[in-house]
């Protein structure tokens, strides 16, 4: 079932619609949506049901109760990298990046609607998430990438069955070219950008810290920030957590961008609400975070300043050397999720007390930067 039946809503005009329609936008603004979702109460750290371990254990926090598509996602390890900062291994994933707990939860909502065909675009994480649950499902799928995607997420995709689309000119191309493919009848969009079941998935990365750290959260969370998908999630969970009286502080964000592409933190520290006039995108071994204009730019901007965080962004040296250090500590990450770890190693007065960095992608999605 759909849980109670919940709805879409659009947060500029407030246009509704039921989650049951394909329309993947609100049809006034063309922005995207919200889900008019509140978790019920009553349900403690230690009342969490036993024999699930997956993101599923949280299903009392979740718009949809259950899945049989599920891959065993999420539930990733968080351990130490130095005294006050840890890691949560999210590239340990079935298909190796954390996008896996947002695309569990699109494509499941794709199961029930029972469309012709489901439509994703991606830099490669998601557009991968997305055709492994599609071919766990049984649908139909076709995934929109930039060309010059890493040829390794490609082969990936591919190998899920996926027809993959290839497009001259970058990520926007790639979103318009999926936009207009999704305003075609009885396609399903499982976009991470519009679709608001993926951040309902993405926050379980924050809910698992809530139940491994006994009912509360560090002082900062440090996430990568693109499309923002990972934050604005993680940003829910707190406000959740908070109203259902379940920790008593909530943590900074630490939103992290690479400097070649970094319209968020320009906005941000410019004092901005919104995106300030698109300047030049450099190209940037981050490619998952290169985004130069991100839909829900406004909602990001406001959960940092609502959280007290603030914006770091770091350059492609720091990048390649941020993969190295972990590497020789053990984690071969991909280089887009090393971005958070490459500014919380410099410190400085932002990273104080305890953090939290998650490793979003296996380095065999990209290899070792050169």
């Amino acid at each position: 079932m759909l849980a109670d039946m919940t709805i879409y809503y659009c947060p500029v005009d407030g246009t509704r619609s039921a989650i049951t329609a394909l329309t993947w936008c609100c049809p006034v603004c063309r922005g995207p949506w919200d889900l008019d979702f509140t978790p019920a109460r009553g349900v403690g750290v230690n009342a969490l049901p036993g024999g699930i371990d997956s993101l599923w254990r949280y299903k009392e926090f979740l718009p949809l109760d259950s899945s049989p598509i599920s891959l065993g996602e999420g539930r990733t390890p968080l351990v130490p990298l130095t005294d006050t900062v840890s890691a949560k291994l999210d590239y340990l994933m079935p298909t190796l990046s954390f996008k896996d707990r947002g695309a569990v939860m699109l494509t499941e909502l794709a199961r029930r609607l029972g469309p012709d065909r489901v439509v994703a675009d991606s830099t490669g994480n998601t557009g991968t998430s997305v055709a492994a649950y599609c071919a766990r499902a049984g649908l139909p799928c076709t995934v929109y990438v930039p060309e010059g995607t890493s040829p390794k997420k490609t082969e990936q995709i591919r190998a899920h069955g996926a027809r993959l689309v290839a497009v001259p000119g970058g990520r926007e191309a790639t979103a318009l070219a999926a936009r207009a493919a999704a305003d075609e009848p009885g396609v399903f969009y499982a976009s991470h950008v519009f679709n608001p079941h993926f951040l309902h998935g993405t926050k379980t990365y924050v809910y698992e810290l809530w139940e491994d750290l006994g009912g509360r959260l560090p002082d900062a969370l440090a996430v990568p920030v693109g499309n923002g998908t990972l934050l604005l999630g993680a940003a829910l969970a707190v406000a959740e957590l908070d109203a259902l009286g379940l920790i008593e502080t909530r943590p900074r964000l630490l939103a992290v961008q690479a400097e070649a592409v970094s319209p968020l933190a320009a906005a941000f520290h410019a004092g901005a609400d919104d995106l300030l006039p698109a300047s030049p995108a450099a190209p940037t071994l981050a490619e998952g975070i290169a985004i130069p204009r991100p839909p829900r730019a406004r909602q990001i901007l406001a959960a940092v300043r609502a959280s007290g965080g603030t914006f770091l962004t770091v350059p492609e040296d720091g990048i390649r050397e941020a993969q190295r250090d972990l590497a020789a500590r053990g984690f071969y990450v991909e280089t887009t999720g090393v971005a958070c770890w490459a500014a919380v190693r410099e410190g400085g007065e932002a990273v104080r007390g305890s953090v939290v960095v998650p490793l979003c992608g296996a380095g065999l999605k990209t290899g070792m930067a050169g």
